[in-house]
C-alpha cells in the first residue's frame, strides 16, 4: 500500500498580513480536501512570521500573530529571528503559552532559567497507519543578540553533528524546519543524508518546484505570503520507505482572502491601533524628516544616540526616520510609524583610519540614495548620513562632488591609529554599506532597545 502524506508551510511572512486571508483561503481548501479523502495533513511555520514592522506585532508583540495562526489551524512551527532577538525575555518565553501548536527548536534554550513549556528540541507524530515522522527546528545563529536578551542560541551543527542520527532512529520520516537560510540548507543536505527534506526560510529564497541535493528534497516559498508552499510524500508501506517527493510553492494571490479571517485581522487592528494611541508627549512645533537632509530631528536623535551609549562619536542616517512628527500630542503609534525598524543601537571599536573611512563613504550619492532591504530596515533609501561628535570638513570637486577633507574630534584631527568607539544602527553592522564597521571585532550590541525607543526618550526630554 502506498500512503500519501501532504504538508502546508509558510515562511517569512513578517507580518504581512494583507496575504494572511489569502493563505488561509488556500489552506481551508486543503483541509477540506483532505478530509474528504482521509489523506493526513499538517501545516507548518518556518519562522519569522513575526515583525514588529506592523502595528499588530507591535501591540501585541506578536501574541496576536500565535492567536491568527491558532485560527488557522497550524501544526507545528519554528522560530526566526523576527521572534528571537526582537522581543525582550519575558515576551519570547511566553509568546507561544496559547499555542494549539507545536514549537521546535533545537539550537535555543534560555541561559538563567528553565527552557519555555513550548520549546521541544524535536517533535514526533504518527499516522493512523504508524509512520512517525520527526520534525527539527533549527534558527539564525545570531549570539551576539540572543545572548544580552538571556538565550543561548547554538551553532545548528553542534545539534545535526550530536543528536541528528538519534532522532532519525526513531523516525520514518525525518524533516528539517530550517531558519537559517538556502547557503546553509544546500550544506546541510549535502552532509547529512539522513534529512529527507528541509523546509527553509530566513534568506526569502523561492524554489518554485524544489530542489534536490542528492535524495534531500530541498524546498521554501519566499517572503510576506506572496507564496505559499506544499510538500507531496509518498509512503509505500511494503518497502517501507519514501517511494516520491514532490514540493510546490503556490502564488496565494490567485486566491481570495477568507472572509472571516480577513474581518478578524480588521478587528485585531483596530484594537491594536488604539493600543498604540496612547499619548507619548506633545511637541511645540513640528519636526520635520527630510531623507536627503540633515533635519534637527536626525541631528537631535544621533546626539541623543551619543550620550546614551557613552560613545566618541554616533552615526545614524536620515532615512531611519520615515515621517514628519506633527506638532502637538503624539502617540506611540505616532513613533512607530515614524521608526519601524526592528534596529537595535550598537557600539563599534575602530581606528582612526578606519572612521575616516567610514565618513568618506557616508558621503557617497550611491549609498543616500541606496535602497536597503534587510539587516531590520524597513525604510525607502538610506538617505544622508548624520555625524555627531565630530566635525567633517569637505570640500566640493570640479563635478560637485563632495569630498572629506579632514575630520575632527574634540577641535583636533583624528588620529589614525586611536581608537574610537562609533555609535550606530545594528543594520550597518551586516553586508557591505560599512566594510570598516562590519569587520569590527568588537561590536556591543544594546537589547532590547530599539532606536525608536531612544527616540521616545529624546521626544519625552523634548527636542
Amino acid at each position: 500500500m502506498v500512503e500519501q502524506l501532504h504538508f502546508y508551510y509558510s515562511n517569512d511572512l513578517h507580518s504581512h498580513f494583507e496575504n494572511w486571508g489569502n493563505i488561509v483561503q488556500y489552506l481551508n481548501e486543503k483541509k477540506a480536501k483532505h478530509s474528504i479523502d482521509k489523506q493526513p495533513y499538517w501545516i507548518v511555520d518556518i519562522g519569522d512570521h513575526v515583525d514588529r514592522v506592523h502595528p499588530i506585532s507591535e501591540a501585541y508583540l506578536g501574541r496576536a500573530n500565535v492567536e491568527l495562526m491558532n485560527k488557522a489551524g497550524y501544526d507545528f512551527a519554528t522560530i526566526g529571528n523576527n521572534e528571537g532577538i526582537t522581543l525582550e525575555f519575558d515576551d519570547l518565553y511566553h509568546l507561544y503559552d496559547d499555542a494549539e501548536f507545536q514549537v521546535t527548536c533545537a539550537n535555543l534554550a534560555s541561559i538563567n532559567t528553565k527552557d519555555p513549556l513550548w520549546l521541544q528540541e524535536h517533535i514526533t507524530t504518527e499516522t493512523e497507519s504508524g509512520i512517525r515522522i520527526g520534525l527539527v527546528g533549527l534558527t539564525a545563529p545570531f549570539k551576539p543578540f540572543y545572548q544580552p536578551l538571556g538565550w543561548n542560541v547554538d551553532s545548528p551543527y553542534n545539534f545535526l553533528e550530536s543528536r541528528l542520527k538519534q532522532v532519525k532512529k526513531d523516525v520514518d520520516i525525518l524533516i528539517l524546519l530550517s531558519h537559517l537560510g538556502w547557503t546553509e540548507d544546500q550544506y546541510i543536505a549535502t552532509h547529512f543524508s539522513e534529512i529527507d527534506v528541509i523546509i527553509g526560510g530566513h534568506t526569502h529564497h523561492l524554489l518554485k518546484n524544489g530542489e534536490y541535493i542528492n535524495e534531500t528534497l530541498i524546498t521554501a516559498a519566499g517572503k510576506y505570503g506572496f507564496y505559499v508552499g506544499e510538500i507531496h510524500l509518498e509512503w509505500d508501506h511494503q518497502q517501507n520507505k519514501i517511494t516520491k517527493k514532490q514540493a510546490f510553492a503556490v502564488d496565494t494571490s490567485i486566491y481570495e482572502g477568507d472572509q472571516d479571517t480577513e474581518n478578524l485581522v480588521q478587528q485585531i487592528s483596530n484594537d491594536a491601533n488604539k493600543l498604540l494611541g496612547e499619548s507619548v508627549t506633545t511637541l511645540e512645533q513640528m519636526y520635520e524628516v527630510n531623507w536627503y537632509e540633515s533635519t534637527p530631528i536626525i541631528e537631535a536623535l544621533t546626539a541623543h544616540l551619543l550620550k546614551w551609549t557613552k560613545a566618541d562619536v554616533a552615526m545614524l542616517n536620515a532615512g531611519i526616520l520615515l515621517e514628519s512628527l506633527p506638532q502637538g500630542t503624539v502617540s506611540y503609534g505616532d513613533i512607530h510609524r515614524t521608526c519601524p525598524h526592528p534596529i537595535n543601537p550598537c557600539v563599534v571599536e575602530l581606528r582612526g583610519i578606519e572612521l575616516i573611512e567610514v565618513v568618506r563613504g557616508a558621503l557617497s550619492n550611491e549609498l543616500t540614495n541606496f535602497k536597503l532591504k534587510g539587516f531590520g530596515f524597513r525604510g525607502k533609501i538610506i538617505g544622508k548620513i548624520v555625524f555627531s561628535g565630530i566635525e567633517v570638513k569637505t570640500y566640493l570637486d570640479e563635478q560637485g562632488n563632495e569630498h572629506v577633507k579632514t575630520v575632527l574630534y574634540e577641535g583636533k584631527e583624528i588620529v589614525h591609529n586611536q581608537i574610537y568607539h562609533l555609535a550606530t544602527a545594528d543594520m550597518f553592522t551586516f553586508g557591505n554599506m560599512f566594510p570598516e564597521i562590519a569587520r569590527s571585532e568588537m561590536k556591543k550590541f544594546f537589547l532590547p532597545e530599539f532606536i525608536r525607543d531612544l527616540l521616545v526618550d529624546l521626544l519625552k526630554k523634548s527636542v
